[in-house]
């Protein structure tokens, strides 16, 4: 068995960034408000001509985590693209990158696994790279989210929260036995799938069926939360799947030098970090500055955390991770 590292990390958000206050301009809420609920004082969204997509933010990313890793781009042996907000119905934004790359043949596959779906990604790649079959596998979440939120008093309790942007990380073959990614884990309880969902339209409600329906409200195409549900049960796989971790490797929370959660609300990051008993220096959180970017909000912290040199040598780092679905996923890394 092979061991698996991550060689180099990218990031990209728009350069457009919404403030509280110019959400205030088009919805009854509050910088307060938004703040005492999920911490988020901004993020970033796509303006309409800037040239990006869910696609084109995740080129721009794995671009730079290429060049970091200094790996050819025709030495990739596969693309896994994570994302709920793919540039198409299909095909999927893995073989998009692929194109925008360069590449002429490789296998591409898109993961829909939400907020998880970075680290579902990364345990892809590890699998893959451990077993042999690949050396070089480029890993990306990448999300507009902008594009379908509603931008009204009506959807206020979503829309505040979330952000567009991509990560990529590159993982290739690791010599060191006792580096790199050690182990993930991964979940997922389908019976709350509805509660934080965007059931339409889809192949079983398209369009026409929802005006049909609906002749005298707006179309119900934006994403619903039970925020309350979500809440709850993300505090409890949250510390459910970093301790199966550790336990895995025989490790406990005091050997943890840096613990990168999913940028889903600053609310549930101190939670966990407070359970813990971790102190600021070993969590990362930027969701103050891009909000939720769900598959993307992982690779971007841990791209940023290593970019400020808060992410060294034999460090050890946690990935954790709750979203829709639910899934849940954790990856317990030694930095090589």
């Amino acid at each position: 068995m092979y061991q698996s590292k991550i060689a180099g990390l990218g990031k990209y958000v728009p350069e457009n960034i919404v403030t509280n206050e110019d959400l205030t301009k088009v919805m009854d809420t509050s910088d307060e408000w938004i703040q005492e609920r999920t911490g988020i004082k901004e993020r970033r969204h796509i303006k309409k001509g800037d040239g990006n997509t869910t696609a084109v933010m995740g080129y721009k990313a794995a671009k730079t985590a290429l060049e970091r890793a200094g790996i050819d781009k025709n030495d990739i042996d596969l693309i896994v693209f994570a994302t709920l907000s793919p540039d198409y119905y299909f095909p999927g934004c893995g073989v998009q990158i692929q194109e925008l790359l360069g590449i002429g043949t490789c296998p591409a596959l898109d993961v829909r696994n939400q907020c998880s779906g970075f680290v579902y990604g990364l345990s892809v790649a590890d699998q893959f790279i451990k077993t042999g079959m690949y050396k070089n596998v480029l890993v990306i979440g990448s999300e507009n989210h902008s594009g379908g939120l509603d931008f009204s008093t009506r959807g206020r309790n979503v829309t505040v929260i979330f952000g567009d942007g991509a990560g990529a990380a590159l993982l290739t073959r690791c010599e060191e036995t006792d580096k790199g990614i050690l182990s993930t884990h991964l979940h997922s309880e389908g019976k709350f799938a509805e509660e934080l969902s965007l059931i339409g339209p889809s192949t079983n409600k398209w369009v026409p069926e929802l005006i049909e329906e609906n002749p005298q409200e707006d179309i119900p195409y934006y994403p619903y939360m039970n925020g309350q549900l979500v809440f709850k049960n993300a505090v409890v796989r949250f510390s459910e799947v970093i301790m199966e971790g550790l336990n895995h490797n025989k490790l406990t929370p005091n050997d943890i030098n840096m613990f990168i959660p999913h940028q889903a609300n600053l609310r549930i990051s101190q939670f966990i970090q407070k359970k813990f008993k971790l102190d600021d220096s070993q969590v990362y959180n930027n969701i103050q500055r891009y909000g939720n970017t769900t598959a993307a909000s992982i690779p971007i912290a841990l791209t940023e955390a290593w970019e400020e040199g808060k992410v060294k040598s034999g460090d050890l780092v946690v990935l954790a991770a709750f979203g829709s679905g639910f899934t849940w996923a954790s990856a317990i890394i030694r930095w090589a």
